[in-house]
């Protein structure tokens, strides 16, 4: 029995304890009984608060005069009026202060002609000219009476008050996914047949939502249609060994939309190879590959795990040597090193992201920098929102938004750059095959709508979590 005890984490004496699987610590009987209450304790607080918000929205329904967008649109009324009154009030006293001043001009001009058309009748001698000329004269001042050129009221261009308008986001920017998962491949346990997949690495979806995966242990690459029920071989299948035809451990497969074709990490071969119907083409030897990247200039990214760095290749050109994006300059945790790199993303800039797995972290790297950017984790492993365990596949969104899919976390997180920590997107329910559950997930995809796909790779499935719009 002595064997069987451990430390207590709340007594601190040896004691039969039970773990927590929520905080992983152990408790003896009467202490775990304890860290119950505590939980239930704070159940009931977290009960009570949505209650308090759910009778928040229903006030917010019935008095939407009450709603802090409504306040923002009244006070800036308010304070628009306001500004305008004070305005208008100096102008007013500016103009009835220059008013006699302009009027004593008016009659003395009309002054002067009235005694001209005096002396005109008193001479009785005019003719036409007269006549126009003190026609003239009286349309000219009863002009300059209604615009008068002296004074005027001028708009600046520049606006007075602040506007306001309402903007109606179609989608958050920060987005949501349904916690519980549709498996879109495999799924009926580990194995070789066409409706099972045996520890998936890499997954891609094309824009028609089909769904390629590299069948780890089965040495194959497999393409799902939407909605299938079992997916079709379309590359290797044919045993592990290097022959044009067969793959070994492959990791990754992207598609070239451009020429159908699709590429693949055949790390097993130490090759990477190009299958385009049925036709194979080794692009790259002799390199230690796993995941893959294709900017939109159409240039090809490689991870190196033995080298610890990133290499690009031009389309075409691959009997050059590769230039090196990230790392090379040997294993380590410097800001211009990498340890064991594996899944990587390229954005519009041709910025990298990589996962840098055994640094427990993913850097970015810029187009032609020396080092990268920490950009999530890096505060060891661990499983703290500031930490990331065995990172692999990693996304970014067209808002800058990193997703990682967390190995040794059995979940996928979002990081946004500058930030201390991430928040969990997807999983964190603990390891297990439950639809809202991950098992060791490796790589992560977006289709056209925004939903999310994780290659669950300890599960033997593909999931995706639908887009919560």
């Amino acid at each position: 029995m002595a064997n069987n005890k451990t430390l207590c984490c709340i007594c601190n004496e040896e004691k039969i304890t039970y773990p927590c699987e929520g905080c992983s610590k152990r408790f003896c009987f009467v202490d775990l009984e304890k860290h119950r209450q505590v939980l239930n304790d704070e159940l009931h607080h977290i009960t009570n608060e949505y209650n308090e918000f759910k009778q928040t929205i229903n006030e917010q329904k019935q008095n939407p005069q009450n709603h802090s967008v409504m306040n923002q649109i009244n006070q800036w009324e308010i304070q628009s009026i306001e500004i305008i009154q004070k305005k208008a009030q100096n102008c007013r006293e500016i103009f009835n202060k220059s008013l006699p001043t302009f009027f004593n001009d008016i009659e003395t001009k009309f002054n002067d002609l009235n005694e001209q058309i005096i002396q005109i009748r008193k001479e009785n001698e005019f003719n036409e000219t007269n006549l126009n000329y003190l026609r003239n004269q009286l349309i000219e001042i009863t002009e300059e009476l209604n615009n008068p050129s002296s004074i005027s009221a001028k708009q600046n261009s520049q606006r007075l008050i602040n506007d306001i308008s309402i903007i109606l986001s179609k989608k958050s920017k920060f987005k949501k996914w349904k916690q519980n998962a549709i498996t879109v491949a495999g799924g009926n346990e580990r194995g070789q047949e066409l409706n099972q997949l045996n520890g998936p690495e890499g997954v891609f979806i094309d824009k028609n939502k089909n769904v390629f995966i590299a069948d780890y242990l089965n040495h194959r690459i497999v393409k799902w249609k939407h909605n299938a029920k079992e997916g079709k071989i379309i590359a290797g299948g044919n045993r592990q060994r290097n022959l044009m035809n067969q793959l070994t451990h492959p990791t990754d497969v992207i598609v070239d939309q451009q020429n159908h074709s699709i590429i693949i990490a055949d790390r097993g071969n130490r090759r990477v190879i190009q299958w385009l119907n049925q036709n194979q083409q080794i692009l790259i030897q002799n390199i230690s590959c796993w995941g893959l990247a294709m900017d939109k200039h159409g240039f090809l990214y490689v991870c190196d795990l033995e080298k610890n760095e990133v290499q690009r290749w031009k389309m075409g050109e691959y009997h050059n040597e590769g230039i090196v994006v990230a790392g090379g300059n040997g294993r380590g945790n410097q800001l211009n090193q990498l340890d064991y790199p594996t899944f990587i993303f390229v954005d519009e800039d041709q910025s990298i992201y990589v996962s840098d797995t055994d640094n427990n972290r993913v850097m970015k790297w810029r187009k032609d920098a020396k080092e990268g950017t920490l950009v999530a984790g890096g505060n060891d492993y661990g499983r703290n929102l500031n930490q990331l365990y065995h990172p692999q596949g990693v996304v970014v969104d067209h808002l800058g938004q990193i997703y990682v899919a967390e190995w040794g976390n059995d979940r996928v997180v979002r990081w946004c750059e500058g930030k201390q920590e991430g928040e969990i997107v997807v999983g964190g329910s603990g390891r297990g095959n439950q639809l809202n559950q991950l098992n060791h997930p490796s790589s992560l995809s977006f289709d056209d709508e925004g939903n999310l796909c994780v290659a669950d790779s300890g599960n033997d499935r593909i999931q995706k979590f639908e887009i919560i719009l």
